[in-house]
């Protein structure tokens, strides 16, 4: 492990980068390993334009409707897409579901303000031709393509009629962004004004995908490919950011979409490198155990959460805090922790490693961010931080890294987070601590 004098080093140097500019931040952050040209996870048509990952029914951050349902209730749910097209379509999960999920009706459309949509852009979303749908337990299903043009960067709405019982939801807990309610059909309402109430979870919405031509790459600023360009290519530039509530976007401003997602994909579009970037984080999520309220063990949920989205080629993962860290701390909602040590964790990435390498995928390997001063902080934690963070500088295990643990180090003490990057619980950055993190990713490792 380096020396606590070396690691004071270093963050000196991370902050005369900081402060020297954008560039110097990309390129003093992000290290690459030789690689074979990444294949694509998905083939076709379709690039993943937003997605989110299922989990379990829980009142685990704030209060939702997961766990009650939906009884002859519209959701209304908004999202931003990272790429474009001239279609799009969604997929819906029941992953966690015990029983079908009807879905009587379900459109798409341009979003207004709130739980408004743009008049006129309203599409009607079909199923294999049909208007209804259900959903088997445990699945999941995409919906026919619908004319809808999209551009990256665009707020779009999806609303799904769930007229019959559902029983407990599959959702996504923290969106940091409102989806709303309404009772009764409203599936095709401009207005708002039926959607009375409102909470920050996703339920049974997993994705949005963009298709048709202008899809991917081609399609950063919503411009049609030329003829002629061969669209396989075109569908292997999706990136994910897989991890936990980091990746999540915890403590970023709520209905804002400053997570550290849209901040990377705001700069890839600034430098004329659009990409689509998709979020797989989710709140507590652990690499090793499975968790009722923080999601499956991210060797499980791997696959379905980021290596098979339509069109990914990059994975970047960020995870293993809440490993290390709740062995530190009373955590209500994780008892008993177990004690997870360095090489622990090591071994979990090899296989996220394994099976991205497996699959053709890129696989970028991140550095676990200062937690000094938090509550998962503590001598086991500590001691297992330092040994995984020097793995990943060190063992060209991964493709390339990046080194969010210098990055967002406080120089005058680099066991915490810079004073301006931190949200106030030493553990999750803010705003600025999400856009420090995405200047960090040099496009050239992506």
């Amino acid at each position: 492990m380096p020396s606590r004098a070396r690691r004071t080093a270093l963050a000196v140097a991370v902050a005369l980068a900081l402060s020297a500019g954008t560039t110097a931040v990309a390129l003093d952050r992000t290290h690459s390993a030789p690689a074979t040209a990444p294949s694509p996870a998905a083939t076709g048509k379709w690039s993943a334009a937003w997605a989110a990952s299922p989990q379990r029914p829980s009142v685990s951050f704030k209060p939702n409707w997961s766990e009650a349902g939906f009884d002859d209730h519209t959701v209304r749910q908004v999202v931003r897409v990272t790429a474009g097209g001239t279609q799009a379509r969604i997929r819906l999960s029941n992953a966690y579901g015990t029983s079908p999920l009807r879905v009587e009706r379900a459109t798409v459309a341009r979003t207004d303000k709130g739980a408004a949509v743009r008049a006129g852009t309203v599409r009607d979303l079909t199923f294999a031709g049909g208007r209804s749908v259900s959903v088997p337990a445990g699945g999941q299903l995409s919906s026919d393509p619908a004319g809808l043009r999209l551009t990256a960067g665009d707020q779009v709405t999806v609303t799904l009629h769930l007229k019959r019982t559902t029983g407990p939801a599959t959702f996504h807990a923290q969106s940091f962004t409102d989806s709303y309610r309404a009772e009764g059909d409203h599936a095709s309402d401009a207005s708002a004004a039926a959607f009375t109430e409102s909470t920050e979870s996703w339920y049974y919405l997993s994705g949005v995908d963009a298709g048709g031509p202008g899809t991917g790459k081609d399609a950063g600023t919503g411009t049609p490919a030329g003829p002629g360009s061969d669209s396989r290519t075109r569908q292997r530039d999706g990136i994910v950011l897989f991890g936990d509530s980091i990746t999540d976007g915890f403590a970023s401003t709520p209905n804002a979409d400053r997570r550290y997602s849209d901040a990377l994909a705001a700069r890839l579009k600034s430098l004329g490198k659009p990409r689509p970037v998709l979020n797989a984080g989710i709140g507590g999520n652990l690499v090793l155990n499975d968790s009722a309220w923080f999601g499956e063990r991210a060797t499980n949920r791997f696959s379905r959460d980021a290596l098979d989205l339509p069109g990914v080629g990059t994975v970047v993962v960020l995870q293993g805090v809440n490993d290390i860290g709740f062995q530190e701390t009373d955590h209500p909602l994780y008892k008993p922790a177990p004690d997870i040590t360095g090489r622990d964790l090591i071994n979990g990435h090899k296989e996220l490693i394994r099976q991205a390498r497996a699959k053709g995928v890129r696989v970028v390997g991140a550095t676990l961010l200062p937690l000094g001063g938090s509550d998962h902080y503590g001598k086991r934690a500590a001691a297992a931080s330092d040994e995984f963070n020097a793995w990943v500088r060190t063992s060209g295990a991964y493709d390339a890294y990046v080194d969010f643990d210098r990055a967002l180090a406080d120089p005058a003490d680099p066991e915490r987070l810079r004073p301006a990057f931190d949200s106030g619980d030493h553990l999750h950055p803010n705003d600025a601590g999400y856009r420090a993190m995405a200047e960090a990713l040099a496009p050239a490792v992506l």
